[in-house]
């Protein structure tokens, strides 16, 4: 007990001092880790066009541009709809206000007007007294629209790079490791397949979950239909809490435009649509790449929504499943090398095909001559979501 204790406490020293070294750089470290997302959904782009016989540069301009596209038409898309539909909500919303009061005089409830009257003007006298506080919250709201910028410039560049020269940036990472780069290769490359499923599938569910939504309120003739499904579909990135949060605005904003019959129809749909995708669409196409209870998601979300807000609890579940696969790579060694029989001739392991207990680690049979560094065979191997090929051992392994 003694030597587990002072092993924890100096592995959460190092932890917690981590921890503020990226709280005092959390500027540079959002955007980073934000570009590493776009990187593995933008990459399979990427590598489909170099593969077409594109220079690395040139495939990589047409991907980022192509996505930009993608962003900007949504976004005109969006401020449209907003534009044409926002002061008919507003009319729709008074009438459905007015016919609440007038349930909650005439109705069940039997409440006086005074009654009211005394909720409306506490109400009026609270948003008086906090409003210096929602006017600095204004201010500062614009320091962040430009710090929000900056990082988009920062998320372009990393992102840009990224999948230009991934392969060539993650050759010299391995450098600094010796010895160890195969087994830092490995875990990095379990951990980019990981992350790479996880965001193609994480995509791909958000994006039927706001195309579903998007088309039941559009039937609903509910305004503001089209930046409620962005809504929803950018709150999916949250797994379990986004679309509790998603989809109480668009309840709300249904009952307030079309009264509480439509908000209970699209309360029902909501909820069988968020059925079929917790149990349909989540175990086959993000479930592979987790595997994790929904207890664990829950708490890993709670930590990181504590930890980080909300960036905290959109990066909480990818990071824990990178390292969940990552480390079993680290743990694994590289597999002996049988020495060769009399007459140079390999042993009985390497004559069919690899050492005892190789097919089972996974690992590729070594070359009777290992070479005697590293580095220039990691620098001649790609990045992406492929399978790792392990390394040749070096003469000291």
């Amino acid at each position: 007990m003694a030597a587990w204790s002072w092993r924890l406490l100096l592995l959460g020293a190092m932890v917690y001092f981590l921890w503020q070294i990226i709280g005092r750089i959390s500027f540079v470290v959002m955007p980073v880790v934000v570009a590493l997302l776009l990187a593995a959904l933008l990459y399979p782009l990427t590598r489909r066009l170099r593969a077409a016989g594109l220079r690395p540069i040139y495939a990589t301009w047409i991907t980022m541009l192509l996505g930009l596209a993608l962003i900007v038409g949504i976004g005109f898309l969006i401020g449209v709809r907003a534009n044409e539909e926002f002061p008919r909500l507003v009319l729709q919303i008074q009438v459905t206000v007015r016919n609440v009061q007038d349930w909650l005089l005439h109705g069940p409830l039997h409440l006086k007007e005074a009654q009211i009257a005394d909720f409306v003007d506490q109400l009026s006298s609270q948003v008086t007294q906090y409003r210096s506080q929602i006017t600095s919250t204004v201010l500062s709201g614009a320091t962040a629209v430009v710090e929000v910028l900056t990082s988009i410039v920062l998320i372009l560049f990393v992102t840009f790079f990224l999948l230009k020269d991934g392969d060539r940036i993650w050759a010299w990472f391995l450098r600094a490791f010796g010895g160890a780069a195969p087994r830092v290769d490995r875990a990095g490359r379990a951990a980019w397949a990981t992350i790479s499923h996880y965001v193609h599938g994480t995509v791909a569910v958000a994006a039927i979950h706001g195309l579903v939504i998007g088309v039941v309120l559009a039937g609903m003739r509910v305004p503001l239909w089209a930046p409620l499904a962005v809504l929803v579909f950018l709150a999916s990135f949250i797994p379990i809490v986004g679309i509790l949060f998603a989809g109480g605005i668009a309840t709300l904003v249904t009952f307030g435009s079309q009264g509480w019959v439509y908000a209970l129809i699209f309360v029902g749909i909501l909820v069988v649509e968020q059925q079929l995708e917790n149990h349909v669409l989540q175990p086959l196409i993000v479930g592979r790449a987790l595997e994790f209870h929904p207890l664990a998601i829950i708490l890993v979300l709670a930590v990181g929504g504590v930890l980080g807000g909300i960036a905290g609890a959109v990066v909480a579940v990818p990071l824990t499943a990178v390292i969940y696969r990552a480390l079993p790579e680290l743990r694994r060694g590289q597999p002996a090398i049988e020495p060769p029989t009399e007459g140079g001739q390999p042993g009985a392991a390497e004559a069919e095909g690899g050492p005892p207990g190789a097919a089972e680690a996974g690992a590729v049979p070594p070359h009777p001559e290992p070479e005697p560094s590293h580095a220039p065979q990691l620098a001649s191997q790609g990045h992406g979501g492929q399978e790792p090929e392990t390394a040749r051992p070096s003469s000291g392994a």
